[in-house]
């Protein structure tokens, strides 16, 4: 069996949720109950209603001083790179990376744009291209077709809302850039500091896999990914799961899931709807200059929509909206600052402060986690693997996946923000006291580029924990192979 078809078989499997060996069956006692974040501003809703500021945070460019690198830029969020990465002791081996992404910066959503809005969103200066190749030998092949966005002068049926050659949203061609140095990055710590991928002129296509989401967006992102990682304009599969059930967007029905999420975004959670009464303010300042009315259910449901309206903006250099009809008043950076405040708020609500934001992730993501479980199981297996998957995805996949982790400090993952499950086997023990692993495997957790901090004390700091106590927590909240996501998202198995 050549390379190729082990790396097909090695997918197939993977993704069918295959049992795989008995790797990870050893018994190990972890804590799997709900444990809330730590106290800071960002949960403090007196701090996100009346505050200053944005707790540091970078909200207007892509470029992070290198002596800052680690802030919170919503823009373009910190990842690995080779010049803060901190290497494992020479005591442990890596053999297996896993990233999951959000998407870099993009243009807003449709929903997100005021009912008229001035500002023109031109997409000229890329290409999105759309084509499908036979891979057939009968010579025929595709032209490079992609869509080039225009505005029929004689169309008398305007779209309300953003106006321009964009789609709403694609990613913008600053956002491809930061695709792009983001693959630099990532080759530039696992390949040039590691020397664990291998280089650009060898064979490593079989050595890895990307997975993208059913929105386009993501394979926007991945083209330029690969293409910064590998130096290759060449083409390469991005896995993407079937419509309606994609684990990692996540698109499977899940009624438990929606409903606990449902519920912490309502008046019965308190905190809630004490954010809603004491933002009231701050909505009517942004529906005066905006024309939102405050009857649209879409921008007073939470400040989702005038956080993305804002923030999409002002990542692009672009002005602040202001009152149409008089030219003033307009959003200042005062305004904006407590939107983002408030939109950080209710992400660590959403995923973290609520007591069922917990058991709301689990059920909706559990299919994910099932099949990053089988991944690391199949490694410490010896089976046959590549070395490295890398999945782009949405804020609400990395949302759930922190929340799932019970990140200390939850805040909304930025364009870019990546989780990074790295496996390691401990080849020559040191001095240095560790829990035991029975396979001699340890994972090791980044978020930002930095070791993730769990509020759950079987994972606290996760900087070599046992594989065993990563996969008993996996198994025992999503079941071996998914086996509890069905029975929780449909109310049989209690969440």
């Amino acid at each position: 069996m050549g390379p190729s078809q082990l790396r097909n078989l090695w997918i197939s499997s993977l993704l069918a949720l295959g049992s795989g060996s008995g790797s990870g069956t050893v018994a190990v006692d972890v804590n799997l109950g709900w444990y809330p974040p730590r106290n800071t501003s960002i949960n403090d809703l007196a701090t996100a209603l009346r505050g200053s500021g944005v707790y540091g945070f970078i909200f207007n460019s892509s470029e992070s001083p290198d002596g800052q690198y680690g802030t919170y830029n919503w823009c373009n969020m910190p990842h690995v790179r080779k010049q803060e990465y901190v290497r494992a002791d020479k005591e442990f081996e890596l053999r297996y990376v896993e990233v999951i992404q959000r998407h870099h910066k993009r243009t807003p959503y449709a929903s997100n744009a005021f009912p008229v809005e001035s500002y023109h969103w031109d997409c000229d200066d890329q290409g999105l291209y759309y084509y499908g190749a036979p891979f057939g030998n009968d010579g025929r092949h595709p032209a490079s077709g992609f869509w080039k966005g225009f505005r029929s002068s004689v169309n008398p049926f305007v779209l309300s809302g953003w106006i321009g050659t964009c789609q709403f949203p694609q990613i913008t061609a600053p956002g491809l850039d930061d695709s792009f140095v983001h693959g630099q990055d990532i080759y530039g710590v696992y390949h040039e500091l590691l020397d664990f991928l291998p280089s650009r002129h060898d064979d490593w296509r079989n050595k890895v896999v990307y997975r993208v989401t059913q929105n386009v967006i993501t394979s926007q992102v991945a083209g330029m990914l690969v293409s910064g990682t590998w130096g290759t304009t060449d083409s390469i599969p991005l896995l993407v799961g079937a419509a309606g059930v994609d684990s990692l967007e996540p698109q499977y029905s899940c009624a438990a899931g929606s409903t606990l999420f449902s519920q912490i975004k309502s008046p019965a959670d308190s905190a809630w709807q004490a954010h809603l009464d004491g933002a009231a303010e701050v909505y009517r300042a942004l529906d005066d200059i905006s024309g939102v009315p405050p009857t649209d259910s879409g921008f007073h449901a939470s400040f989702d929509h005038y956080f993305d309206n804002l923030s999409a903006r002002q990542c692009h250099a672009k002005p602040r909206p202001c009152k149409l009809a008089t030219g003033t008043p307009c959003v200042d950076q005062t305004l904006a600052d407590t939107v983002y405040r408030l939109g950080q708020w209710e992400y660590s609500h959403i995923y973290r402060d609520a007591s069922k934001s917990f058991a709301a992730s689990v059920a909706s993501y559990g299919v994910w986690i099932a099949e990053l479980a089988v991944h690391l199981r199949a490694v410490i297996a010896g089976e046959e693997t590549p070395l490295y998957f890398h999945n782009v995805a949405h804020d609400g996949s990395v949302s759930r996946v922190l929340s799932i982790l019970q990140i200390d400090i939850m805040v909304w993952p930025g364009m870019g923000s990546e989780v990074v499950f790295e496996l390691y086997k401990r080849t020559h023990p040191s001095t240095r006291q560790l829990k035991p692993s029975p396979s001699g495997y340890y994972a090791r957790v980044l978020f930002g580029g930095r070791v993730l901090r769990s509020s759950n004390p079987s994972l606290s700091v996760m900087d070599m924990l046992p594989a065993e106590t990563l996969l008993a927590y996996f198994d025992g909240l999503v079941g071996r192979d998914a086996g509890f996501v069905v029975g929780k998202c449909n109310g049989t198995i209690k969440i």
